[in-house]
């Protein structure tokens, strides 16, 4: 009977420091909070990481979605002057506007 806790790659009793799996763990823990720092296997701490990455993923998600709506409203602000400098500049030269009404037929 082994005395630790088994490998769940050679299904043998884990060697700790030597094994390559075998990492330092520091910060703290996603789910609870608690700070860590120790060494542990890096295959069980697998479903912890890839809690943590996916609530960053939500998190960068979030952000740009919020820099992409910044983005549309200040380039829809530059698409309405530009509009009016044209217009302005249209009509300091004797252009007529555009309506809908001088627009070519399709055919």
């Amino acid at each position: 009977m082994s005395k630790g806790p088994v490998c769940p790659l050679i299904k043998k009793e884990c060697v700790e420091s030597k094994c390559r799996f075998w990492i330092h763990v520091t910060g703290k823990h996603p789910q609870s909070g608690v700070s860590l720092d120790h060494f542990d296997c890096a295959v069980a701490w697998l479903p912890v990481l890839l809690v943590d990455n996916a609530r960053h993923t939500v998190g960068v998600q979030a952000a740009v979605e919020s820099m992409r709506n910044e983005v549309v409203k200040r380039q829809d602000q530059l698409n309405t002057a530009v509009a009016l400098g044209q217009r302005k500049a249209a009509k300091q030269i004797g252009e007529e506007e555009w309506t809908p009404e001088r627009l070519p037929k399709a055919t």
